[in-house]
Parts: C-alpha cells; structure tokens; sequence
C-alpha cells in the first residue's frame, strides 16, 4: 500500500461554487483513505468556513491578486510549516500565487484547470506550467484541448460526483408541495450560479415556447448570483411568473433532482458540468448545451439531449419532446448511474489523483 502523503491544497477563491465542491469531494475521499490534507484560502472565505465544519485543517492566508508578493512569502512561510509532501493548486489565483510559494519552498506543486477558456501563448504560461508547476490537470478533454492550444500538455482527470451524497432525504411529493408544484407538472430544474454564462435565460425563453395544458411545464431555479434580478424581471416579462421558482442558493441538491422530471443546463461555456453528472447520477434525463465538457458527459440519445448553444428553440423542442413522452424520461435517466461509473465517480477521481500525487513525488526523488 502506498504512503500516507500530506498535501496542501490552495484554493484562492472567497466564495463557494462548482470547483469548491470538488476540492472538497477530493480532500474528504483522501481522509478517509489515510492521507493528511490542509487547506489554505483567504481568511474567511467560504472554502475556510465550510473546512472547519467538516473538520479539516483549514489555514488562512491573504491571496489578494496577482501582485500580492506579500500574501506569497507568506503562504510560503505557512507550506514550509505545515510539512507537507505536494501542493495542490486548484484556482487560476491560486496557480500563480501558491505556484510561486510552493517553488520558493522547494515542494513540488501539481494544477488543476476547471475553465473552458483559451490559455494564451504567453510568457506567464510558460512560466506557470513549466517552472511552477509538475504536473497540469484538466477536468474533461475540452479544457485538456485549450491546454494544449496554449502549449500546455496535461493529463485528464474528470470532476466526478458522490451519490451517496446526492441521496434524497425527503419524499418527492413533500418537496414538490413545498416548491408549490403540482403533481401533474412537468418540472424542469436547473443548478447554476446566476451568471450569463450559465445560460439561464434561455431556459426562460425556451420556457415561454411550451404550452400549458394537463402537463404544465415548470422551471425550478436554484442557485444565486448577481444576474438573478434580471432574470426575474424577464421571467416577468415574458409572462411565466406563474411558472418559475426561483429558489436561491440550496443545499438539497438531491431532494431537488428528485422532485424534478427533467433536468437542463443551459451553459455558454463549461469545463464539465458536474451540475449533470449529479442529475444523472439520481437517473434524471438531462438537456444540456453542446458545448466544453458538457458533450463529453451527456451522452447525446443515451443520457440526455444536446442542444447547440443560445439554441433558444432547441431547447424548447427537447424539453417539449421529454415532457411528451415518459418512456423517452426513464430511458435516459436509468442510463445515468451507469454513465457516472465510466470515470465519473468519486472514489475513481480520488484514486486518479492520488497517484498522480505519487507518480510527481516519485520522479522528483
């Protein structure tokens, strides 16, 4: 059996989000395997918060921008502490910064890319990926080939999901009264920060397409950003006040997709879309954008339906198609727990990284 390692994990960011969640799902995989984890983030960001909840090790460290020589030297002085065998880098933030302190420490530092963004031919890109850091993750081919585009190599490791985590702890018609959905509905739900990328006002407009009738169709919103009071105002607009919940933040994820007959994602961009790995992991039909890694998870015509990006229209005809036919819903959704075992699990993507980590440490001995 392999060693027990102590590994840092930076993560620069104040808020909590898709990436935060993996992190998460990683350090808490690997404690139960044996390994230490602490983490380092801002002084009272959420990642900090939520690491002393779970009872982890979580360090506080000021990593304000890219010239925060500061908070470097001191996330230096706070890694050379801690004792650890490898740092984790797991923000764009955090790449450059925890980079430059894990080098000046003389550890060795892997990155994981979650973006489904260009990486620029630049100078700091070759600093980053060839000085800094040992090895670059993506987390679906599509980050890997923007990697690559900017002379990048790396290695794929999937974001991946926890059923167990996901599994609901109340009944489908209890959450449904409490959303104020009837049991006739057709309820579509969608997990998304409130941001434009997201695409959540095509799912509005596409919601405006379908007709009423004995199946109504419904939109559950959960998540919150700073796009939610526009989307209000054109749900308003559009005349689907009636027909939209927006529910913000939620941390019953699993009672939501239970409660639901259809799940879309609706993203401009995306670097996998964990958001419908998690639907298809509580065999939940899924329409979804084609687009970043979100085609790479949604298996077209097995797990979902894949609509072209801002497709307004596209949308509205797969969610009409699946509101019309429940054999068409089952079929897909009782394809997803099996989709989510062909390397979107967990446990798969803890042992993944945890070679890695051995694999960097053994070269550089």
């Amino acid at each position: 059996m392999a060693r027990a390692l102590a590994i840092a994990h930076v993560d620069a960011e104040t808020g909590f989000s898709g990436g935060e969640v993996q992190v998460f799902l990683l350090m808490e995989g690997l404690r139960r395997r044996g390994h230490r984890n602490i983490l380092f983030a801002p002084p009272g960001s959420d990642s900090a918060v939520e690491a002393l909840r779970r009872g982890l090790d979580a360090r506080s460290v000021p990593m304000r921008g890219a010239l925060d020589v500061v908070g470097v030297l001191r996330l230096k002085r706070e890694l050379e502490r801690a004792g650890v065998d490898l740092v984790h880098l797991h923000t764009s933030r955090a790449t450059w910064l925890g980079g430059l302190a894990a080098r000046w420490a003389g550890l060795r530092a892997i990155t994981t890319r979650r973006q489904d963004r260009a990486v620029p031919r630049s100078v700091r890109t070759r600093l980053v990926y060839r000085r800094l850091v040992r090895r670059a993750v993506a987390i679906s081919p599509a980050v890997a080939r923007r990697l690559a585009d900017g002379g990048v190599p790396s290695v794929t490791i999937p974001s991946a999901v926890d059923p167990v985590a996901l599994a609901p702890r109340r009944g489908r018609a209890a959450t449904r009264a409490e959303l104020n959905v009837e049991a006739s509905d057709f309820a579509v739900l969608t997990l998304a920060q409130l941001v434009p990328r997201k695409g959540v006002d095509v799912l509005l407009r596409a919601l405006a397409r379908l007709a009423g009738g004995p199946s109504r169709p419904v939109l559950l919103v959960a998540g919150d950003g700073p796009e939610r009071a526009g989307l209000a105002t054109l749900a308003r607009e559009l005349g689907l006040s009636e027909r939209v919940r927006f529910l913000g933040a939620r941390t019953d994820k699993g009672d939501l997709l239970a409660a639901c007959d259809a799940f879309a994602l609706a993203s401009r961009a995306e670097g996998l879309g964990v958001a419908a790995l998690e639907a298809m992991a509580l065999a939940r039909p899924v329409v979804a954008s084609r687009v970043g890694g979100l085609m790479e998870a949604v298996v077209d015509g097995r797990t979902g339906l894949l609509v072209e990006v801002d497709d307004v229209g596209g949308f509205a005809a797969a969610l009409e198609r699946l509101r019309g036919d429940p054999e068409l819903r089952a079929r897909l959704g009782a394809a997803g727990p099996e989709r989510l075992q062909e390397g979107f699990a967990a446990e798969q993507m803890v042992t993944a990284y945890e070679e890695l980590y051995h694999q960097v440490l053994e070269e550089s001995a």
